[in-house]
């Protein structure tokens, strides 16, 4: 099992004195979340090879090595000059991928929900064109339904990832999007079985909870997804049963803290969510 830190939260380091804080923090892993000086959010690719070069030996020196990229692109969009934008930035991102020696990938379906038929039929297009590319380079992608996808539910999600039907395509639970995708965690994990290889820890209120409000959005009716990143043991996600599923599951992946809350204390929430997971995983044979 690998146990990965996204480093969102202390993004603003310099690339190659990343992998130095990373160990420092207790991690071997690192799953390379978006970054304007490598791939930003929904933009093509920034890095070039020389500094993919010099950040591998950086990742050697420090012992620390990439769980995974997780690049973001509106390769699901209604609009198709955008989805047609997203696939050139996902070849480039693929390269950096293959050219780091990683061989998983991570994404979300992205699209748009209001135009859910849309945009997986643009998604199909996307994958039609993709999946070539990443059986050749030997990379797998995991995916996960995000709150504010053209598909949000964890069960629909795992249904579509078995439609795709390659072994090179998996299935991603994000335990701070527990409220928005089906409010089961044991359930999307027994459903998906083998096909879940990534987990995102964080924790996040259950806004759908019938003892009260736990944030309030205005104006009333707003389609606005919000959720959060806390550190576990904040919100209300039931970590006990989460983890209970994922040994029943003999879950064997990747387990990933991406917390995003409080950059103002990154370093102290990335060694706390490093020494709960151990104490999650303790016991474990």
């Amino acid at each position: 099992m690998k146990i990965a830190l996204d480093p969102y939260m202390i993004r603003h380091l310099p690339l190659l004195e990343l992998p130095t804080v990373v160990a420092e923090l207790g991690y071997e892993w690192i799953e390379l979340s978006p970054r304007e000086d490598f791939i930003p959010f929904f933009r093509h690719p920034r890095v070039d090879d020389g500094t993919v070069r010099r950040f591998r030996k950086a990742l050697d020196a420090a012992g620390v090595r990439i769980s995974s990229m997780l690049p973001l692109f509106h390769w699901s969009g209604p609009d198709e000059d955008d989805r047609q934008a997203a696939v050139r930035y996902w070849k480039r991102a693929v390269q950096i991928c293959s050219d780091l020696g990683v061989d998983s990938m991570i994404s979300e379906f992205n699209g748009r929900p209001e135009a859910a038929e849309r945009s997986e039929a643009q998604f199909w297009r996307s994958m039609e064109e993709l999946l070539p590319l990443f059986e050749r380079e030997g990379i797998k992608l995991a995916l996960e339904p995000h709150p504010d996808d053209f598909i949000e539910n964890g069960y629909d999600a795992v249904n579509l990832i078995r439609g795709i039907n390659h072994p090179h395509v998996t299935f991603l639970y994000c335990a701070p999007h527990t409220f928005h995708i089906g409010n089961d965690a044991p359930g999307i994990i027994r459903y998906a079985g083998d096909l879940l290889t990534h987990v995102h820890l964080a924790d996040a209120f259950d806004h759908t909870a019938s003892s009260g409000n736990r944030y309030i959005l205005n104006p009333p009716g707003t389609p606005a997804r919000i959720h959060q990143h806390l550190d576990m043991g904040e919100g209300e996600v039931d970590f006990d049963e989460l983890f209970r599923e994922l040994r029943a599951n003999d879950f064997d992946g990747t387990l990933t803290a991406c917390v995003f809350a409080w950059e103002e204390r990154a370093k102290e929430s990335s060694a706390f969510m490093r020494k709960k997971i151990d104490e999650y995983l303790a016991g474990w044979s």
